[in-house]
């Protein structure tokens, strides 16, 4: 992970010296700022590898920061909540955010999301502007799945619904591809951790949940559908 350049958004001076020098010890790059307003700033000239962004930050809080992020770009975010279940962490992930950590955290805890989230974001081949085109008709030598009206480039990892093409951020893409590659069988929210969050452990299912309907915005509300008390499954 070594030259990954992190925004770390932060107001808490102990804070965002401590996790700035805890980064720093593991090999990332960290530009960190103290409000919102700076921290966009900072994102526009340096267009970072991923983004730290604390929930409660003066000038332009973490939530709206994310949705601004999101509008101009697919790169990584976590958000940092200090509480579980506040509804700021249920805001910050339909803003766009693809994981988020509850303070106070362990340095090494932290290290090891924003290492989940970058294999993510690599394993989805890097951000999709979903500007190439796919060639209709289901063509599994290719790699391309038809659903309806809903095409999956599982190689060029790219998305059309009904012929315009779809963005897609790298964790919504490699939730995609968990239903794609399965039509009809219901996956369950811990599977949909384990695979697409690389969670080996029980974690929060809200992750999953929010991603879902996020997704489907996008491809259509009646392509997933809930099963409920298992999980979720891709029409076929």
């Amino acid at each position: 992970m070594a030259e990954t350049h992190v925004l770390f958004v932060e107001d808490d001076d102990v804070i965002r010296e401590a996790t700035t020098l805890a980064l720093e010890r593991d090999g990332f790059v960290v530009t960190a700022m103290p409000d919102g307003l700076s921290g966009l700033e900072s994102f526009r000239a340096n267009r970072p590898d991923i983004a730290l962004l604390d929930v409660m930050v003066p000038g332009m809080d973490g939530v709206s920061l994310c949705r601004r992020i999101r509008d101009e770009s697919t790169v990584p975010v976590i958000m940092l909540s200090a509480r579980a279940d506040s509804i700021d962490v249920v805001l910050g992930l339909e803003a766009g955010a693809d994981d988020y950590v509850t303070k106070p955290f362990d340095g090494s805890v932290l290290v090891a999301r924003i290492r989940a989230v970058l294999r993510r974001f690599d394993h989805s081949g890097g951000p999709q502007n979903g500007s190439n085109a796919i060639d209709n008709g289901s063509d599994p030598d290719r790699g391309v799945l038809s659903f309806g009206d809903l095409e999956v480039d599982t190689e060029g990892m790219e998305v059309r619904r009904a012929g315009a093409a779809v963005a897609l951020t790298p964790t919504e893409m490699r939730l995609l591809l968990e239903f794609s590659s399965a039509p009809g069988t219901v996956l369950s929210r811990d599977r949909l951790l384990e695979r697409v969050w690389d969670y080996d452990w029980g974690g929060d299912t809200r992750v999953v949940d929010v991603h879902v309907q996020r997704l489907r915005t996008k491809i259509g509300q009646d392509r997933i559908e809930t099963v409920r008390g298992f999980g979720y499954k891709l029409k076929a």
